[in-house]
């Protein structure tokens, strides 16, 4: 397993919020590794049966795409990025037209320089 600098994994969290920001799927996606998994309290909210946790890129894709269509506006605003050599902690801000700011804390873990599992905490 190859070990990585935290610019490393902060440039991979600056990729993930260029791709996210652009709505950018094919991007987004080559960020991870094909079985990576996923955790969200709104996929809880939205799709109960997950239990807020899916994994694979094809799953992953489908949850992105309903997002970025339902959400059009959709903008992340980077508050901070906190990085070892296995994760990046990010904190940054949900905007959507209409709504309110949300603040939001995600995980990505890494490994041989894709997320292998990112998990959102927000209130």
């Amino acid at each position: 397993m190859k070990t990585m600098t935290s610019e490393e994994l902060k440039n991979i969290a600056n990729l993930w919020f260029k791709a996210f920001n652009e709505q950018n799927l094919d991007d987004l996606l080559d960020l991870y590794d094909g079985s990576a998994q996923h955790y969200s309290p709104k996929l809880k909210a939205r799709e109960p049966q997950t239990n807020g946790l899916i994994k694979g890129k094809e799953t992953l894709r489908n949850w992105w795409k309903d997002c970025f269509e339902r959400l059009p506006t959709l903008k992340y605003q980077v508050n901070k990025l906190t990085a070892d050599s296995r994760q990046i902690f990010m904190e940054y801000t949900r905007k959507v037209e209409g709504e309110e700011d949300m603040e939001i804390r995600e995980v990505l873990e890494i490994k041989d320089g894709k997320i292998v599992f990112s998990r959102v905490y927000h209130g």
